[in-house]
């Protein structure tokens, strides 16, 4: 492993192969399989629901404890460090980064692998820098808590109390960081059950001292429970970690320099940076913005939010599950998979926010009422928080859109490069790296002009506003930043795709208002709504022939009525799709 300056460094888009792949030697890791990308979608849909349920468990108990208060903000305004840390350290930044990283390092390996392990080169020369920088930033944070607090929220009346969870939750820091650098190994080796899982025990912590430690700590038992679950998730995946790199070590050789080495690019991190903290700005303009109205803004902004993202969250699982194989395709130089995976993924990643969507803005008020509307969450908090949703979820889309677009984009430019590699870069293809940060800086000015134009008016829906508008407007931007990135794109059968998704949406949408208006139990008027927007969402898009639709509904109808005629009969048995193959099968076209 070597190090580089960008300014002289090899295009990191290898030429495309033609040769024949040889078959896998003992102790390789093996392409995906037949039912990979299903398998692995439900085991990480499964462990990703239930940390999202216990998070959600978290919110209603913080609801209940302590309501929408001065107190509540001031947690709220503290969490920012958490917030942040964990999209640029866990889901974001480090995952964009590392697992093209991983994934380039594993192809080599195949290549030869008789050489020494590039996974273990890329361990040594990462691992321990990344280290040492997080402990410092999480030292920055603390001792810098009263600056953070007055510049997050200069309009709160007590900020001690923010001081003080500050500095608590600086801890998360390191170990997030370390936990978004072994998740990225683990799912470029095709092994998601443990980073799945990372959620449901940062919550469990949270929820172990918030039960406990409530009456005697208030909120802070909040911020040391962030603490404490932060440091179990850590915990949850070294031990796969170590196995895998283990197992790489047995299975190459150790006695020859190999002839495809690794080129750290350690400047390739700023671009990625840049984006996920301009992205996560839009919480910072949220915050101060609404610092300086009443008591309980945030706060109803805060579960709003919470309720908003759980619609995004199963979009999101898609690529993260099919994010390894994407950065494979691009290590090979296989663009025309690379293609088919991301437009197969924009597609069902639309499909199920928007109708994630369509059931919020149809039934918000029974949703919030059903889970928050107890102790000190009163009707009046129930009313703001399912405004403030029905107002978000018009950027839902381009949220889930945007989180599936920038990994493909940052992978085309990964933290490392083939040494080998004799191309040079021109000006033009560095100056691409910084276009998402671009997009999003624009975006982000989008998020303040609409705040500020419409928050003295009408509050906190004007900040939601805003943050649909600022976080939409990159995400259009993105679509056409990866045609330049060299991602030979379809935009109009993509568009023509989105297009039916969101008028089958739309007639969802409508229908399960006027269903759910009919029930005044909150609970009756949510199933009610919610079965009337996922029949309406099935036939809408079954009919307007949305492929993400009408696929799963006629898959569904013929499970529910099998044919009675005899069977077609294989002449042979099926070979495996390769990763390259993935993205090229008739059913994802």
């Amino acid at each position: 492993m070597t190090t580089d300056q960008p300014a002289a460094l090899a295009s990191t888009l290898p030429a495309p192969r033609s040769a024949p792949v040889p078959p896998l030697p003992p102790g390789r890791d093996p392409a995906p399989r037949c039912g990979f990308l299903a398998k692995a979608f439900g085991i990480t849909a499964v462990l990703s629901a239930a940390g999202s349920g216990l998070g959600l468990l978290r919110d209603l108990l913080l609801a209940r404890y302590f309501g929408a208060n001065q107190g509540t903000d001031a947690f709220l305004v503290a969490w920012t460090v958490p917030e942040t840390a964990a999209p640029l350290l866990i889901e974001d930044a480090m995952s964009f980064l590392m697992v093209p990283a991983f994934a380039l390092a594993l192809v080599l390996r195949e290549e030869d692998p008789d050489a020494p392990d590039p996974v273990r080169q890329l361990v040594r020369a990462t691992l321990p820098w990344l280290l040492l920088a997080l402990s410092g930033l999480a030292l920055a944070a603390a001792l810098g808590a009263p600056q953070l607090v007055e510049l997050l929220a200069p309009g709160l009346p007590d900020p001690g109390l923010a001081v003080d969870c500050t500095r608590i939750t600086a801890i998360t820091v390191l170990p997030f960081g370390l936990v978004g650098y072994l998740a990225a190994a683990l799912r470029a080796h095709h092994c998601f059950t443990a980073p799945a899982g990372i959620y449901v025990a940062y919550n469990l912590g949270i929820l172990a001292l918030l039960l406990g430690f409530h009456g005697h700590l208030g909120v802070r038992s909040a911020a040391f429970g962030v603490a404490l679950g932060s440091l179990l998730m850590a915990g949850l995946l070294i031990g796969p970690f170590l196995r895998r790199l283990r197992r790489g070590q047995a299975a190459t050789g150790r006695n020859r320099r190999s002839r495809r080495t690794l080129v750290l690019m350690p400047l390739a991190l700023l671009p990625v940076a840049a984006f996920t903290l301009t992205r996560q700005a839009q919480v910072f303009v949220e915050r101060y913005l609404g610092s300086a109205l009443p008591p309980g803004t945030i706060s109803h902004l805060n579960y709003a939010a919470k309720v908003s993202q759980l619609a995004m969250t199963a979009a999101i699982l898609i690529c993260t599950v099919t994010f390894p194989l994407v950065a494979r395709a691009l290590a090979a130089g296989d663009l025309a998979a690379a293609r088919d995976r991301v437009e197969k993924d924009l597609g069902q990643a639309a499909a199920v926010v928007l109708l994630g969507t369509a059931f919020l803005m149809a039934c918000a008020p029974s949703v919030v009422s059903l889970l928050f509307e107890r102790g000190a969450f009163g009707p009046s908090d129930t009313a703001a928080t399912a405004d403030v949703i029905r107002v978000y979820s018009f950027g839902l889309p381009a949220q889930a859109l945007t989180g599936v677009m920038i990994r493909p984009y940052f992978s085309l430019r990964p933290v490392v490069r083939r040494a080998d590699d004799p191309r040079t870069e021109d000006g033009g293809r560095r100056l691409l790296d910084w276009y998402p940060a671009a997009a999003m800086v624009l975006g982000l000015g989008v998020t303040v002009a609409v705040g500020l134009l419409a928050t003295s008016r009408f509050g906190a829906l004007g900040l939601a506003a805003g943050n649909a508008a600022g976080i939409t407007t990159t995400a259009a931007l993105l679509l056409r930043g990866l045609v330049l990135r060299g991602i030979p794109l379809r935009l109009s059968r993509v568009l023509r795709g989105h297009g039916r998704l969101v008028a089958a949406a739309a007639g969802a949408t409508v229908l399960g208002i006027a269903v759910a208006g009919l029930a005044d139990d909150p609970l009756l008027s949510t199933l009610l709504g919610g079965l009337t927007v996922a029949l309406a969402f099935a036939a809408l898009g079954t009919g307007l022939g949305a492929r993400e639709v009408r696929g799963p509904v006629l898959a569904a109808a013929r499970v529910l009525n099998p044919p009675t005629g005899p069977l077609n009969q294989q002449t042979g048995p099926l070979d495996p799709p390769t990763v390259a193959d993935e993205g090229k099968l008739p059913h994802g076209q």
